[in-house]
């Protein structure tokens, strides 16, 4: 068998002494890097699940808060004609069955004695709407606001938080 020859060592001054210290040099360079990059995102992750967390919190509580009571009072079926479309000789009609939702029962009771005042603006107000109307789109929902603002105005300064359709009909 024959031998290897031997690799004679080489002079400290040259070669792999200096190059192999610059490699781990670098080495270590970028681990500390990816540790400090790491410890930043655990630290940016961690911080932002406390956020979300307390305003989770924070909105739990304000819901719990706001649950108060709210008190619904309707407004006796209406039946109304509508202005007729050009050329439209039958009448059209629309029958209306609709809930006011309040705060509590205390405005509910301050709107009772106003609601003459109340049908009295929707029946203005429907009287002067065509069939095309409702048929285009959202005309249920402008519907829904028209009615809400104008009653807000009949009833100052009581408030009437929504409209909302129990019957809603056109013939």
């Amino acid at each position: 068998m024959a031998k290897k020859p031997k690799k004679a060592p080489a002079p400290e001054g040259e070669g792999e002494g200096e190059e192999g210290a610059v490699p781990a040099a670098k080495s270590r360079k970028k681990l500390i890097l990816i540790g400090a990059a790491a410890v930043l995102l655990a630290a940016g992750g961690g911080g932002g699940f406390m956020v979300m967390r307390s305003r989770a919190a924070h909105a739990e509580k304000s819901a719990a808060e706001q649950k108060v009571p709210v008190a619904f009072m309707d407004i006796r079926e209406m039946t109304m004609n509508l202005m007729p479309e050009p050329g439209q000789t039958q009448p059209r009609f629309v029958r209306l069955k609709v809930a006011l939702e309040v705060r509590d029962a205390r405005v509910a009771s301050e709107i009772q004695p106003l609601m003459p005042r109340v049908e009295d603006t929707f029946q203005v107000f429907v009287r002067d709407l065509r069939v095309g109307d409702f048929e285009a789109a959202g005309g249920t929902y402008r519907l829904r606001e028209e009615l809400l603002r104008r009653v807000n105005v009949a009833v100052y300064p009581a408030k009437v938080d929504a409209v909302l359709f129990k019957d809603f009909i056109i013939q």
